[in-house]
């Protein structure tokens, strides 16, 4: 199975298709396991990776997660990049993915050439946390417990803490992934999301007021679906990423391997 060595620790990803390299990051608590429906389609016309972040799926665990678990995320996926062979790509995540990839954005900027960001807000409060990941997660519902199995098998239960912990400190610090730096993401970027997503309250709000810090981006806003969009919508949301594609998407990106 494919895995490569960060900071000592063994990362596993998953991959398929040729061309030009398109990244897909997994949100929290979920892993590339979870990304098949993604791989088998872009693959068409890219060669798709997608990475179990560290702790997460079968890469190593690690028994607290750092606070800046995103920023370590960008890095981890940027090594990924450059293990695969790779100068530049296009960078595609999911709720705590998407944070992942516009950091990858800011912090790496020669290296990602779009983003496409799907189903996310700006800031994490505590009342966020409380009243929607925390009260959902705690359910542990037959769908959440099949879900988290198959992302991360049997310790399913100590990356799910082991997340809600590190969130627990990310809202207690006041949860601002970016720290006013969505202006310095200069590559072409979709945001993506649903009106009927119950975990991100405001999110039309919010995905506008996104999408006015960024200087190249569009926002696509579905009244049908929940969280994330990617998944509730599939349809809608492969379609309006493979448009954006077409028309922005692969500029300047090398075909790499």
């Amino acid at each position: 199975m494919p895995h490569f060595t960060w900071n000592g620790h063994r990362l596993f990803y998953r991959q398929r298709g040729q061309g030009p390299l398109l990244l897909v990051l997994p949100g929290n608590t979920a892993s590339s396991a979870c990304h098949e429906g993604e791989l088998k389609h872009f693959s068409r016309r890219y060669r798709v990776a997608s990475l179990d972040f560290l702790g997460t799926g079968q890469s190593d665990r690690v028994v607290i997660w750092a606070d800046d678990w995103w920023e370590d995320g960008a890095r981890q996926a940027a090594a990924l990049v450059s293990h695969l062979g790779y100068a530049d790509c296009i960078v595609m995540g999911t709720s705590g993915g998407a944070v992942i990839a516009l950091l990858m954005a800011i912090a790496f900027p020669s290296m990602v050439r779009a983003v496409i960001a799907d189903s996310f807000e700006e800031r994490f409060t505590p009342e966020m946390l409380q009243q929607n990941v925390i009260a959902d997660r705690a359910q542990r519902t037959p769908g959440q417990v099949s879900f988290w199995q198959g992302a991360h098998g049997s310790d399913w239960e100590q990356v799910v803490e082991a997340d809600t912990e590190m969130l627990r400190r990310c809202a207690a610090s006041g949860g601002d992934w970016f720290g006013g730096r969505l202006p310095q993401v200069r590559c072409p970027v979709l945001l993506t999301a649903s009106k009927g997503d119950t975990l991100l309250p405001d999110i039309a709000t919010q995905l506008g007021q996104m999408a006015g810090q960024i200087p190249d981006c569009r926002a696509f806003l579905n009244n049908e679906g929940g969280h994330p969009l990617m998944w509730s919508c599939a349809q809608d949301f492969c379609a309006v990423a493979d448009y954006f594609l077409s028309v922005v998407g692969e500029r300047d990106v090398g075909a790499g391997n």
